[in-house]
């Protein structure tokens, strides 16, 4: 049992003491409701009568909350605005329950998207809300479920489940690429476009090449669709991943800067809170997306 019937007021009296707060008039919240004045006065009469407190100041017909109530009201507002936010959820997906995704743009957009529709046909009862984030958050103070997290395996106190390895490999537009282009040398004075989550990229591409460079400058992007589309327009070398650019190598829009290994700057998780119970709807996702993983082809080189 979640309290003592006691402590727990009816919806209508909350609503009329929420708005009699919020509208500062009796006649305000009753419009409001579509209540009478009285009807307003006796849900708040009933309120304090249950709980043994008084919570409306009365002088010259206006109600006024007291010290206490006003405390009150706050806690007593959000309750309300989550048990109205819960029955929208429900109402939207009656059958099952709603799973809240943290996503990364690039990979949520070409790679998990294209996926999504047969996660849908497979389980009809989970809806799948998508939001993107950069960076790694505090589930404890988020709401999402779970997030698809790229580099190591240093998110403190989430669960891992290994998505892909991400390969990046060097491109330019074809106008850019010069008549030396066998020579690695050339990239050291090509414009080399960086994405802000990975600042150490060029130097950590140039030591798998065999070659130490430091210092490497040029145009900061934050996110891959940007730089990939700086990178087309001739701005510069890029470091993207094999995933993403695909269709453009086959179109001829982006050639290879370099025809050397791809390099792996680290991996795709799906993580999700330790603390939390696995939910049926994220337990549903995850045995899919794992289905996907399994079957999915090897990166292209």
């Amino acid at each position: 049992m979640i309290a003592p019937r006691r402590f727990l007021p009816s919806i209508p009296s909350l609503l009329a003491l929420e708005a009699v707060d919020r509208l500062g008039s009796a006649s305000a919240a009753a419009e409001e409701l579509s209540l009478t004045q009285s009807a307003i006065s006796r849900q708040l009469k009933s309120m304090e009568e249950q709980l043994g407190v008084d919570l409306i100041q009365r002088s010259q017909m206006r109600l006024h909350l007291t010290p206490a109530a006003q405390e009150y009201v706050q806690v007593a507002r959000q309750a309300l605005t989550q048990l109205a936010q819960a029955s929208l959820k429900l109402k939207a997906n009656p059958t099952g329950g709603s799973l809240y995704l943290s996503i990364l743009p690039a990979f949520g957009m070409h790679w998990l998207a294209p996926r999504l529709q047969d996660f849908a046909r497979r389980h009809p009862e989970v809806t799948v809300n998508l939001n993107t984030r950069l960076r790694p958050f505090d589930f404890e103070t988020e709401h999402f479920d779970a997030a698809i997290h790229f580099g190591q395996q240093d998110w403190a106190g989430v669960n891992y489940m290994p998505i892909m390895r991400e390969d990046v490999l060097p491109v330019c537009s074809p106008d850019l690429l010069p008549e030396n282009a066998e020579d690695i040398g050339w990239l050291t004075e090509a414009p080399l476009l960086h994405l802000e989550t990975r600042p150490d990229a060029w130097e950590k591409w140039f030591s798998a090449q065999g070659r130490e460079v430091s210092g490497i400058h040029g145009m900061l992007f934050d996110q891959f669709s940007t730089m990939g589309q700086a990178t087309i327009h001739g701005l510069g070398v890029a470091l993207l991943p094999s995933y993403l650019i695909e269709a453009d190598l086959a179109a001829g829009r982006l050639v290879l800067a370099w025809h050397g290994p791809g390099v792996s700057l680290g991996d795709f998780y799906l993580v999700w809170p330790q603390s939390r119970a696995e939910s049926e709807p994220l337990r549903s996702f995850r045995v899919w997306l794992q289905g996907q993983i399994d079957h999915a082809p090897s990166p292209k080189q």
